[in-house]
């Protein structure tokens, strides 16, 4: 079910050559751009009666209106299993205690005497986030937007989430249940593209926001890069990738129920196993078998995404190049399950989140280990972050200098800005005093 990539014996490529060895999903956001562009537009234009139009065409739902009443966030809660309840309580108590730790405070630096810089943080006023709601629902993911936001300081945030035809058009109960569990009153019954569109230009029942997160399909990724630059954005997220490091000490039984865990998010989900031994890959290979025959979405998700092009075992000759496989990988979620995993794990890299030893499954990281499940595909994580408090925060320099302390470096200002045939960059800090060349 499951290929095989045997990267054992010579001595591995470099760089790009060994990312290109690797496997990924075909996910093709150029090409969804120019499919999104017309539709994004049309919101702009028309607005709510667009998101309406969209929601019949794309949902099957008929909308009366975009925004959810109040009274609907409010029954949802009221009628959510008690379980479900204590579960979503939890998993925003943990990570409240992560995220609330990542606040920044104001830092004052001397940089002479006379001179400080100070950079103070700011949060962004409003934001968008989107909770998909496709084949899977995901009030985790609504829990994973809000709880940074909120603890970065976020004064006004909405949320969206595709309407359903069995809830009479409105988003999940589910994913109305945990807004209301945080306090989020302001929800949107628009998905995909235009839900992104919504945010970025506003319409009649929705105010613009300055920046949107949340993972979504490719017409989310599109629509994100769509509003670059209008907008800010979390991520062009990708489909969901998992790759696991194991050695021989490795439990097959965990690494295969871990790999068709996150195959059951879409059949594009990437499972890569990289290892140095061949008995546990072979192990992990018979143990596949029998587990996924006892779970759901088999054929539509599991099955596709296992035996697709962006799913592996990959084979190396030491747990040192296997290192450097998930290195050039950078996959979302990196599980490390190796003797002596702690000490692996703190020479990872790129990863968007690192999972470390037997137990500590990716599972865990979704819902309430604490630290948040919006992170980096498609290789990403060599250069993005998870969303975290930061994501909401813009810092901005304060600059303070004295008569004297402005004087002191004014040579230097000159000369750079005659250095780079600026004069006038230089003629403004002439202006504020009689000068001339030191030693003249």
């Amino acid at each position: 079910m499951i290929s095989r990539i045997d990267l054992r014996g010579d001595a591995l490529p470099e760089g790009g050559a060994l990312r290109d060895l690797l496997p990924r999903a075909d996910f093709d956001v150029a090409a969804a751009l120019e499919k999104v562009r017309p539709i994004c537009e049309d919101v702009h234009h028309r607005g709510d009666a667009a998101l309406i139009e969209y929601a019949e065409k794309f949902d099957g739902v008929r909308l009366d209106q975009v925004r959810v009443p109040a009274a609907a966030l409010k029954r949802a809660l009221e009628e959510l299993d008690p379980a479900v309840r204590a579960a979503l309580e939890e998993s925003v108590r943990r990570a409240r205690i992560v995220h609330r730790a990542q606040r920044r405070s104001e830092h004052t630096t001397q940089v002479v005497p006379g001179g400080t810089v100070t950079e103070k943080w700011v949060p962004v006023d409003r934001v968008g986030l989107y909770a998909p709601g496709g084949r899977s629902v995901y009030p985790s993911s609504v829990i994973m937007n809000v709880v940074p936001a909120q603890e970065a300081g976020v004064a006004s945030l909405a949320l969206a989430s595709p309407g359903q035809k069995e809830f009479g058009g409105l988003p999940h109960p589910t994913i109305l249940a945990a807004c209301a569990l945080l306090g989020v009153d302001e929800v949107y019954a628009a998905g995909g593209a235009t839900a992104v569109a919504m945010f970025a230009y506003g319409t009649e029942s929705c105010a613009p926001a300055n920046m949107v997160t949340g993972p979504g399909n490719i017409w989310v990724a599109a629509a994100k890069r769509y509003f670059t630059g209008r907008i800010g954005i979390d991520a062009e997220a990708g489909p969901t990738e998992i790759a696991v490091l194991a050695d021989a000490t490795a439990d097959p039984v965990h690494v295969a129920a871990d790999l068709i865990s996150q195959a059951e998010h879409d059949p594009l989900a990437a499972a890569v196993l990289v290892t140095d031994s061949e008995e546990l890959a072979a192990a992990v290979e018979r143990e596949l078998e029998p587990q996924i025959a006892a779970t759901k979405h088999v054929e539509d998700r599991i099955v596709p995404a296992l035996s697709g092009r962006q799913s592996a075992i990959v084979l190396v000759s030491g747990i040192a190049d296997g290192l450097e496989v998930v290195n050039a990988y950078g996959a979302e979620h990196l599980e490390i399950q190796t003797a002596d995993a702690a000490a692996l794990a703190a020479r990872v890299r790129n990863a968007g989140a690192v999972f470390v030893g037997p137990w500590a499954p990716v599972s865990l990281g979704d819902y309430a280990a604490g630290s948040n499940h919006v992170l980096p595909t498609g290789g990403c994580a060599c250069h993005s972050s998870g969303l975290s408090v930061q994501s909401f925060l813009r810092g901005i320099h304060i600059v303070d200098y004295t008569r004297d302390a402005l004087a002191e470096v004014t040579h230097h200002v000159v000369t750079l800005a005659e250095a780079e045939d600026l004069p006038a960059h230089g003629a403004a800090l002439k202006a504020r005093f009689d000068w001339k060349v030191p030693g003249q």
